[in-house]
């Protein structure tokens, strides 16, 4: 980004605060002076009735777009006289003026019917009775244009998460109407990515305490919520995962087989055609609605789900797709300023950008037919370097691949290794697992994904290489692979891949550190991935790895956006266990959903570094 493109982005940032901050705050008593609200149950082709909330201007001057967001997690206050302290993606919305409708899905909260997560789509319908959320979502719409005064015949729909996966539905077979979505860190895929599974290893601790309450069968429509387990008697999760023993446990000693989501989830431990069924990737071929799939670099929940829809729409025919990538948790992008996350500071107000200046131009553009200037096809922030820049296409094509090498003794250079039988290795034990954090959380606490991981790199089952100091800035923009050559004492195992920014001993911290953190040296996770060995070669039908026996494995580490300063030394740590973030793989080949303790056994692990057994990352870099 130009000296002069900088201080525009700047300066809007600033004019956009001024203008906030002069006008009358957004919050109930603004809501309720300038809008009403009333709740109706809208009748779905097979008879069932879903409840929505409508929140329309009370401006009577002209016709306004309506926007729809679809949610599992209830659409509250209830009450046609309860407000909302907020409605549309951001105050800029509320101000700017558009119809709000909130709608509980299927069988959650006030909605009839029969609640299933993640619902698959029924490709083609043969009568009524064959309904899903696409289905739901056209006759929402229908019920819309007719039944909401002073529309102007155009929606737009989006959502962040699971909201995000009921806003990529509205793009299949959509209604002529939807004139723009945004799925948003929308849930995409349980068992490839996001926040059940990623590559196949199962994600413990952020599944647990979210099915024991997402997955619980609500006998009939309620405003209340489902209550998730809470009984840990510790602060310290990582004792209690450890002193759960086998997944099995939980339903022996907690849920009791009473969470059916749970129980599904235990009853496919491969990719079958349950989970198959549940990814909406295959029906994004002919999308025609303008979309934006917006999500975070550090959203540890759906990381996956806006690169993978993204790169399903950008070959639908017709009709804009955007991609926008920042440096967000989950959801991050709409709420607070974005300006830092924990310990790493982004120079601008990352978030307050996106909302001001991407956000609101996509859908006035498209609803309201303002802000006529398009936006560019991917709009991405570039950590390390700080900086937003614009793409034609994500990845960018001017991209060069590039190779990082592990060598021996922990070095990691451009160079390809010489040697003829070089590996390193450490020993991996399911009893004393490799933590996931520093930090003391018995809940899901997705902070991991930005912390320093010094804590990691000294520990004997986890190996460490590093470069020199760089002696420029190297960006890396796009995919990151890894591919490793391995071998185990054991017939299964987990390996887990981090890319590091080292920060210079020298280094300082920017801003308010009212936790007194010491960046110089700082070890700071540009990302990490973990892939599930038995499914290297399929995530439908897993091969046990043959003991002692080299094993190549790939995995896709998805996208990053990051500059390497000069200066900075690059890293990467390998190690088996990330607990309980992860659960443990026994290293036996097993349904490990199934496992008992017999079945866990400490296994050695080899990584390969030779020339012929090169283990290495793969990143596009530009310059």
């Amino acid at each position: 980004m130009s000296g002069i493109r900088r201080i525009v982005v700047v300066a809007f940032l600033v004019l956009g605060i001024t203008k906030l901050s002069t006008g009358q705050e957004v919050d109930e008593a603004y809501i309720r002076d300038n809008y009403s609200k009333r709740e109706v149950h809208v009748p779905m082709r097979d008879g069932k009735r879903l409840f929505t909330a409508i929140y329309a201007p009370t401006d009577t001057t002209q016709n306004y777009p309506m926007l729809l967001l679809r949610t599992p997690y209830g659409i509250g206050p209830y009450g046609s006289d309860a407000f909302k302290n907020r409605v549309g993606p951001s105050d800029l919305f509320t101000k700017e003026g558009f119809i709000f409708v909130y709608q509980d899905v299927r069988g959650k909260r006030m909605s009839e019917g029969e609640f299933i997560a993640v619902r698959p789509h029924i490709p083609e319908k043969t009568g009524p009775e064959d309904v899903d959320e696409s289905s739901d979502t056209y006759d929402t719409i229908e019920w819309m244009l007719s039944h909401i005064p002073r529309n102007n015949g155009r929606v737009g729909s989006w959502g962040i998460s699971a909201p995000g996966f009921y806003a990529t539905h509205t793009l299949i077979d959509a209604h002529p109407a939807l004139k723009a979505a945004s799925p948003q860190a929308p849930v995409t895929d349980w068992f490839l990515g996001d926040d059940r599974h990623h590559n196949g290893a199962f994600m413990l601790q952020a599944t647990f305490s979210f099915v024991s309450s997402f997955g619980v069968i609500r006998p009939e429509p309620s405003p209340a919520g489902t209550p998730g387990f809470s009984d840990y008697g510790t602060p310290d999760g990582y004792r209690w995962y450890l002193d759960l023993g086998p997944l099995s446990n939980i339903n022996r000693r907690h849920l009791k087989g009473e969470n059916p989501l749970w129980n599904a989830m235990m009853e496919h431990g491969t990719y079958d055609e349950w989970w198959q069924a549940r990814t909406p990737l295959p029906h994004l071929k002919e999308v025609t609605v303008p979309t934006m799939v917006v999500g975070g670099f550090f959203d540890a929940q759906d990381l996956y789900g806006p690169l993978k829809t993204y790169n399903a729409l950008r070959n639908s025919p017709n009709g804009p797709k955007i991609l926008v990538m920042g440096p967000w948790w989950h959801g991050g992008w709409a709420r607070g300023d974005g300006e830092r996350y924990q310990d790493i500071h982004f120079g601008s107000k990352t978030s307050l950008h996106y909302r001001e200046n991407i956000e609101l131009r996509f859908f006035n553009h498209y609803l309201k037919d303002k802000d006529a200037h398009g936006l560019p096809a991917a709009s991405i922030f570039i950590t390390g370097s700080n900086r937003w820049e614009a793409f034609d296409q994500w990845p960018p094509a001017r991209a060069e691949t590039k190779d990082l090498y592990l060598h021996p003794g922990g070095d990691l250079s451009f160079e390809v290794p010489t040697g003829l039988a070089d590996y390193s290795e450490y020993i991996s034990d399911p009893d004393r697992p490799v933590p996931h954090t520093p930090k003391i959380v018995v809940r899901r606490d997705d902070r991991y994904v930005i912390q320093d991981q010094r804590f990691a790199s000294t520990r004997p089952d986890v190996l460490v290489y590093e470069t020199e100091p760089l002696e420029k800035d190297l960006t890396l923009a796009g995919g990151l692979e890894a591919s490793l050559y391995v071998s185990t004492t054991g017939s299964d195992a987990d390996f887990i891949v981090k890319l590091i920014d080292v920060y210079p001993d020298t280094a300082t911290y920017i801003g308010e550190n009212t936790q007194n953190v010491r960046m110089g040296g700082f070890q700071f996770m540009v990302r990490g991935e973990v892939m599930r060995a038995k499914f290297r070669n399929s995530f439908e039908f897993p091969e046990p790895m043959e003991p002692g026996q080299v094993t190549h494995i790939v995995f896709d580490m998805q996208d990053v956006g990051h500059t390497f300063l000069k200066g900075h030394r690059m890293m990467v740590q390998i190690q088996s266990t990330w607990f309980p973030m992860l659960d443990r793989n026994p290293q036996k080949f097993v349904d490990i959903y199934r496992a008992v303790p017999g079945d866990f056994q400490i296994a050695t692990h080899r990584v390969y570094t030779s020339v012929s057994k090169p283990s290495h990352l793969r990143f596009n870099v530009i310059e």
